[in-house]
């Protein structure tokens, strides 16, 4: 990306943060020499980025335009953030030349935690990035399946939607579903499109399954937060269940999802069996044996 660049913005930026930094800090070691402003001055700067103090020095004149590899010592040499960057790789214009980083790996957020523990009778998920499950409580393991069984590599829920027999089977509207669930990680492929692990998912879809390849190419999109699903389980028979998500403030992308039921109905009833015989499971030992009497 070239345009709309100003090579003096650039400038100011290399000046304002080469002046926060200590020399001391940097490994400029022998420095205590009074100084007139602070932080450190061109040639220091040049030093530890392995440039010449010329070039340096026309860099913050705005006089000519950092190459990708300037940029990549200048972030060592300044000691820059990941925000820090982000910002100098766009007001050089080569925001496609900033090294790709992998995410980190997903951690639940504690507040999703708690409230996925207190959603005792209700289906409900925690999706990360790329619709990945992060955490599920037991009703919504009953519902679908026992994740706990599954790599944690595999718990991503378009993958077990396009490849697990059993779950793509109980989707009633299985079509419709899963072209909302690809619209919603087109959506979020948006916001990181060189996330390596979206690319390796996406790969593995469309080798895998043809719709797949169809409804990705099509490039529809999705951000609704809620819905309904029209299940058929094996051992409650049908249900039609209000789906509905909620994404955290924090921007790290998860978003809880629940699945709930209206009172009184007979999807509701079917719910509360599945889920009692998840939340308490039969001990053999503990049923009492009959009275005598009774025979």
């Amino acid at each position: 990306m070239t345009s709309h660049v100003d090579p003096s913005a650039l400038g100011k930026f290399l000046k304002a943060r080469r002046a926060q930094l200590d020399p001391e800090e940097c490994g400029l070691h022998g420095t205590h020499t009074t100084r007139k402003v602070a932080g450190l001055r061109r040639e220091e700067v040049a030093h530890l980025a392995a440039i010449s103090v010329d070039y340096y020095t026309r860099l913050e004149q705005g006089r000519v335009r950092a190459s990708a590899p300037v940029l990549a010592t200048l972030v060592r040499a300044l000691r820059l953030d990941d925000d820090q960057q982000s910002y100098l790789y766009e007001l050089a214009g080569r925001t496609d030349d900033r090294p790709h980083r992998r995410r980190p790996a997903q951690q639940v957020r504690p507040a999703m935690r708690r409230l996925l523990d207190q959603l005792a009778r209700t289906p409900a998920l925690v999706l990360g990035a790329r619709l990945d499950i992060l955490a599920w409580n037991p009703a919504a393991a009953a519902l679908y399946t026992d994740f706990a069984a599954i790599p944690a590599d595999r718990r991503n829920y378009l993958l077990l939607m396009f490849t697990d027999p059993a779950i793509r089977g109980m989707h009633q509207e299985w079509e419709h579903d899963a072209r909302d669930a690809v619209a919603a990680l087109r959506m979020e492929a948006a916001a990181d499109p060189a996330d390596p692990d979206l690319d390796r998912l996406v790969t593995e879809l469309s080798a895998k399954d043809a719709d797949f390849r169809t409804w990705w190419a099509e490039h529809r999109v999705n951000s609704a937060t809620y819905g309904t699903k029209h299940y058929r389980h094996p051992l409650v028979g049908d249900l039609t269940l209000d789906c509905d998500t909620w994404s955290g403030s924090d921007g790290s992308g998860q978003r809880l999802m629940v699945l709930t039921t209206e009172t009184g109905t007979p999807s509701h009833d079917a719910l509360r069996v599945l889920t009692a015989w998840t939340a308490e499971p039969v001990n053999p030992r503990a049923v009492p044996s009959r009275d005598p009497r009774e025979v």
